[in-house]
């Protein structure tokens, strides 16, 4: 089932031969330590990453197992609750048990569906969905919501998912090639070298290779030192949908994944102590991955009406003349025609192509009707409306998005990865606590690095405004999944 790169690092794996096996061989533990209750586990699937790369499981069966994962109402004999472990992605046990569920520090959420379903399975959320970040590691568990203590955050749609983690890889390595190119001018000239680190027409700054081959990273902007551009998260926290998903399942499920928390890591295959051994094993992590990077992107209203088809040509005019297309780009290019689970950029506690004897390839889902698409000459693009960069939006004028005091992986509080606007007619409420009821409410709230842009946006006639707004409107996931049908 895994590669011998990773049974040579868990060794754990090689004496169960599978975590499945593993897991199977615990029941009876399980059972006894929840011999209270008699309904059967809500896990019903188990799809396996190796299986799916020597075709012994159909890519279709794969994605359709990740659906259901996707939509499972975890229960207790899945291994739902914390009550030794807090939620934080780092394994961490907390004293005294904590209850199944607190809607504050979580575990908060019966299943992915629960938060990520408008318009439908995979989307976003409304506010009553809302998810407290920096709560989940408290111990004892808090009950508040001070800014303090938590940062709140709207559900974020996932729709086109794999195509936005695929832009960030491939602006990673252009990034990280810059960043090599630099080392060994510096190397070859024993002299300082800069980079102008600039990947599909966003600029991140530059850096300063030495001689002595160190870095001088003071000058990156918009992404961390280590270049790797991170598209998940209000803060673009999260490396790849596999990151995410494994520190979700943790906060707010209260599912701990193997190749996280268990036996290699941590030393113990039931570290949240709640009786239910391997929770979600490494190929389970694949396919709930996989289903998300499948979503397809959200699809352009089609506009009928002369007037209507006017309005957006003239938004989508001045929405590049105000300078909103700086951070909001349209469009951006793509190499890749194809997803592959899982990232090697991965970070420890999510594992990497060599741990499970290669990706798996899905195909993404290109229509001439969506916003993931490919041109005259067939070059792919993907019309996100994104630079995928950290920006500051708020400052002393207007401080609305300054709301959080919290650092989360030491990004500053007043920097924000620039919103996907391509599904931004289904998604609302708006701004990343979701306390926006109107894409206006978003714009008037812009300002840092945006505030001359708001200024300009504001001095247009309303006609023209409500052209820019509409430029927006963009139906999303109106394409079924056509594997499930």
């Amino acid at each position: 089932m895994f590669g011998k790169a990773f049974t040579e690092r868990y060794p754990l794996i090689r004496v169960c031969g599978s975590i499945f096996v593993c897991a199977i061989l615990a029941l009876p533990s399980a059972l006894t330590a929840n011999s209270a209750l008699w309904d059967p586990p809500a896990i019903e699937v188990f799809p396996n990453h190796e299986w799916v790369l020597t075709g012994k499981q159909s890519l279709k069966e794969f994605l359709a197992d990740g659906r259901q994962l996707f939509m499972t109402q975890f229960n207790a004999l899945d291994g739902a609750g914390r009550p030794t472990g807090t939620g934080d992605s780092k394994p961490t046990i907390r004293q005294p048990p904590a209850k199944l569920f607190q809607r504050i520090a979580g575990p908060d959420a019966n299943s992915c569906a629960g938060c990520h379903n408008q318009p439908f399975i995979g989307g976003s959320g409304d506010f009553a969905a809302n998810v407290f970040v920096g709560a989940h590691f408290t111990d004892p568990p808090t009950e508040s919501v001070a800014v303090s203590i938590t940062s709140e955050r709207n559900t974020i749609g996932m729709f086109g998912s794999g195509a936005i983690e695929m832009l960030a890889r491939e602006m990673t390595a252009d990034l990280q090639d810059l960043r090599a190119e630099a080392r060994i001018r510096a190397s070859t000239a024993k002299r300082e070298s800069r980079a102008d680190l600039q990947t599909k027409g966003v600029d991140f700054g530059y850096l300063i290779a030495r001689p002595d081959g160190t870095i001088d990273t003071s000058g990156v902007r918009g992404v961390d030192a280590d270049l790797v551009v991170k598209p998940f998260g209000s803060k673009g926290v999260a490396v790849s949908l596999r990151e995410f998903t494994i520190f979700a399942l943790n906060q707010h499920h209260g599912i701990q994944v193997v190749e996280r928390f268990g036996w290699p890591r941590t030393g113990t295959n039931d570290f949240d102590g709640d009786g239910v051994p391997d929770e979600f094993s490494v190929g389970q992590v694949s396919a709930l991955s996989a289903f998300q990077a499948a979503l397809p992107a959200p699809s352009r209203v089609k506009w009928t009406r002369d007037a209507d088809i006017e309005a957006a040509r003239l938004g989508e005019i001045r929405f590049g003349e105000l300078g909103c297309a700086g951070c909001h780009i349209p469009r951006l290019p793509l190499r890749s025609l194809w997803f592959f689970e899982p990232n090697p950029y991965n970070r420890p506690g999510a594992v990497v192509p060599t741990d499970v004897g290669g990706q798996i390839a899905i195909p993404l889902p290109f229509s001439d009707e969506s916003a993931l698409f490919k041109d005259a000459t067939g070059a792919p693009f993907v019309a996100a409306y994104t630079d995928l960069k950290r920006h500051v939006i708020c400052d002393d004028d207007d401080p609305f998005f300054c709301n959080e005091r919290l650092r989360q992986d030491f990004v500053p509080t007043n920097q924000f990865l620039t919103s996907k606007l391509w599904d931004a007619g289904t998604s609302g409420p708006y701004g990343h606590r979701g306390d926006l009821t109107t894409m206006s409410e978003a714009i008037i709230h812009h300002s840092g690095e945006a505030k001359e842009v708001k200024r300009a946006f504001l001095s247009l006639p309303d006609n023209e405004k409500t052209a820019v707004i509409n430029i927006s409107e963009i139906a999303a996931g109106h394409q079924r999944l056509q594997w499930f049908n």
